[in-house]
């Protein structure tokens, strides 16, 4: 899964360590998201949709094999 979290972060001038902090997450777990990595649980998806104020499906894009 893809998703634009770096873009959005880097769009609202924040560093990883900054949205980890506004999302109760480490910073690892940004970078590894960003990286594509890391799939977040739904609570973080949400919180992640609430905090660019976007719907989950404009961050995360899914696409089946």
């Amino acid at each position: 899964m893809k998703n634009r979290v770096e873009e959005l972060r880097k769009e609202h001038g924040l560093k990883q360590e900054e949205l980890a902090d506004l999302l109760e997450v480490s910073r690892q777990t940004i970078s590894s998201l960003e990286k594509g990595r890391y799939n977040p649980s739904i609570l973080l998806a949400f919180k992640i949709s609430h905090y660019f104020n976007l719907s989950i499906e404009d961050i995360f894009l899914y696409k089946e094999d």
